[in-house]
């Protein structure tokens, strides 16, 4: 199999067209499409549908993607270490991160780590939406609770835990509420809270039950956070975010949720090796975290 052909194809699929390719690499459109066509020619079988208007993989181009993307990254990678007599991590590092991670503390995990290390470019896309690394090429995907996936191999990297809280204007009414008893108060939730769920907190004077009449539902815990600091109501946020607000007073606590602990865990293809600029960038997140 010609490398330099598979290379132009990993390309191609992972920018998901010839001009997009072509314009990521600066060359021309023509060269490529004659490379991957070569490819196809060499291998026997069809790698892209080019009849589409958008660029789609065929069974085989996709399995063949998935199988070589990261071992033709990796040997760049060894290349770059030889040339430069270690294996300094250099490269870009691509990274998807839930929305409130990535507005609380990536911006002070990637300082570091862009300082640390100048040779990596670091991209961080802040997004809640289940992505696949391969599919969307990633190197690295930080999820919240993830569900087990073969594919993916990685390690919990942080704990969190969720707290009822509300604006101080807004009277607690758990306070006097007896333990055992449902307490209805207004509520903001996130989108994905399940509809009629009664919510179970700790508080010094015991255990005590909301039953949540939900008038605002946000895509975005940040959002969910300015409508509690506006008064619309109490809402269950991770403590990671509403931890500033509550130590400068904008916000109070009225238990702790009575649920599991949050993990939030750092993933990657378990069909590739880790690269030294993954590693790099995970020794500099459990560090701060």
């Amino acid at each position: 199999m010609d490398l330099a052909a598979l290379a132009d194809f990993n390309l191609v699929a992972a920018h998901g067209g010839f001009g997009r390719a072509s314009r990521a690499a600066q060359r021309p459109k023509a060269t490529l499409s004659r490379k991957v066509t070569e490819l196809e020619a060499q291998l026997g079988v069809r790698l892209i549908d080019r009849g589409s208007r958008t660029l789609r993989l065929t069974p085989e181009g996709r399995a063949l993607h998935e199988r070589t993307q990261g071992p033709l990254l990796e040997l760049g990678e060894a290349g770059r270490a030889v040339t430069a007599g270690a294996s300094v991590p250099s490269g870009t590092l691509r990274i998807s991160a839930p929305i409130v991670l990535a507005h609380v503390l990536l911006p002070r995990v990637a300082a570091d780590f862009v300082r640390t290390y100048p040779q990596v470019t670091l991209e961080i896309v802040a997004e809640d939406r289940k992505v696949d690394p391969v599919e969307d090429n990633y190197d690295l995907v930080i999820r919240i609770n993830p569900d087990p996936d073969e594919r993916l191999v990685g390690r919990r990297i942080l704990e969190d835990e969720r707290l009822l809280v509300a604006s101080p204007d807004l009277p607690d009414s758990l306070r006097a509420s007896e333990e055992g008893a449902i307490t209805a108060a207004p509520a903001v939730a996130h989108i994905g809270t399940s509809t009629g769920a009664l919510w179970s907190v700790r508080t010094g004077a015991g255990m005590r039950v909301v039953s949540p009449q939900i008038r605002l539902r946000f895509s975005s815990f940040l959002m969910v956070q300015d409508a509690v600091l506006a008064g619309a109501g109490v809402a269950l946020m991770p403590k990671l975010l509403a931890a500033p607000a509550i130590a400068a007073g904008r916000l109070v606590v009225w238990g702790d949720d009575d649920g599991p602990k949050v993990e939030i865990w750092a993933l990657q293809n378990s069909r590739r090796l880790s690269s030294s600029k993954i590693r790099a960038f995970l020794e500099v997140l459990t560090s701060i975290a």
